[in-house]
C-alpha cells in the first residue's frame, strides 16, 4: 500500500513538473524573436559595425584620426550594434562569429545560411552607402583590409588568426558563458576590437570578419588577398569557441517549487 502511494506521489509530481515545463517553454517560444526578425537585426547590426569601421577609414584620409582613432571609432561601433540589436539576434554581425557558435552548437545550424547572407547584406550596403555620400571626395578603396606588402601570407593569416581567436574568446567568455557579466557584454567585446585594432590595425588592417573584408571589396572591386580574410577569421573563431568548451561549467539546476498541494518542498527536475 505504501509503495503504491508512493508511486503515485512520484507521478504526480513528475507529471505537475512536465506540464509547467512544457508551459514555459510555449511562454519562451510565445516571445522570442522571429527568424526574420533576427534577420534583420543582423542587417541593421553588421550596417552600424561597416558603416563606423569604414567611415573612420575615410575621415582618415581627410582628417587623421591616427590608428587609435580608428580603433575607438571601430570597437564603439560594435559595442552600439551590439547593445541596440544584439538582444534580437544575438549579435554576431560576423560570419565566422556565427559559424564557430555553430561549430558548439551554440546556434542552430539552419541559422548559419540566414545570418550569413544577412551579414554581407549590411557589410556591402555600409560602404556602397559611404561611396554615395562621400562622391568624389575619398577614394572608398581605403576601407578595404589589406596587409603590407612586407608581410607574407603565413604572417598575415597569423595575425587575423590571433585578433580574431580574442575576439571570439571575449565573446564566448561573456555572451554565452553564463558566469558572464551580461550587462558588460558590448562594452569588453568592443574593447577586445580596439586593443585588436591598434595592435594589427597598421599591419593587416585587422579584420577579424569576412563580411568587414567582403563588402569594402564587393563595392570596390579590389579583392587582392580576399582569401585570407574569409579564412583565417574563420578559423581562428572555431579554434577559440572550441578551446571555450573546456572552460565551460553547467548552469546548475533550480529547484522547482512544488505545486502537487501535498508538502512545501521543492524537487529537482527528474
Amino acid at each position: 500500500m505504501a509503495d503504491s502511494l508512493s508511486v503515485n506521489f512520484d507521478s504526480s509530481i513528475k507529471s505537475e513538473f512536465s506540464t509547467e515545463q512544457a508551459h514555459k517553454t510555449t511562454h519562451e517560444a510565445k516571445h522570442s524573436p522571429s527568424n526574420i526578425q533576427k534577420a534583420i537585426a543582423e542587417v541593421v547590426g553588421t550596417y552600424i559595425l561597416i558603416f563606423a569601421g569604414c567611415g573612420a577609414a575615410l575621415v582618415n584620409e581627410k582628417l587623421p584620426l591616427t590608428i587609435v582613432g580608428i580603433a575607438m571609432v571601430s570597437g564603439l561601433g560594435l559595442t552600439v550594434a551590439t547593445y541596440s540589436v544584439g538582444h534580437v539576434s544575438g549579435g554576431h554581425f560576423n560570419p565566422a562569429v556565427t559559424i564557430a557558435l555553430a561549430a558548439v552548437r551554440k546556434v542552430q545550424f539552419k541559422l548559419v545560411p540566414i545570418y550569413v547572407l544577412c551579414q554581407m547584406m549590411g557589410a556591402t550596403l555600409a560602404p556602397l552607402t559611404l561611396k554615395v555620400l562621400y562622391h568624389d571626395k575619398a577614394d572608398i578603396g581605403v576601407t578595404v583590409t589589406k596587409y603590407l606588402s612586407s608581410t607574407s601570407d603565413l604572417e598575415a593569416i597569423v595575425w587575423e588568426f590571433i585578433t580574431t581567436s580574442i575576439l571570439m574568446l571575449t565573446i564566448r567568455g561573456v555572451a554565452t558563458d553564463h558566469r558572464g557579466s551580461k550587462d558588460l557584454t558590448g562594452v569588453a567585446i568592443g574593447i577586445s576590437v580596439l586593443i585588436n585594432v591598434i595592435i594589427a590595425g597598421p599591419i593587416t588592417g585587422a579584420s577579424m570578419n569576412p563580411a568587414r573584408s567582403l563588402g569594402p571589396a564587393i563595392v570596390s572591386g579590389d579583392y587582392k588577398n580576399i582569401w585570407v580574410y574569409i579564412i583565417s577569421p574563420i578559423l581562428g573563431a572555431v579554434s577559440a569557441s572550441t578551446l571555450y568548451k573546456f572552460l565551460e561549467v553547467n548552469k546548475p539546476v533550480k529547484p522547482e517549487p512544488c505545486h502537487c498541494n501535498i508538502c512545501n518542498h521543492n524537487h529537482l527536475p527528474f
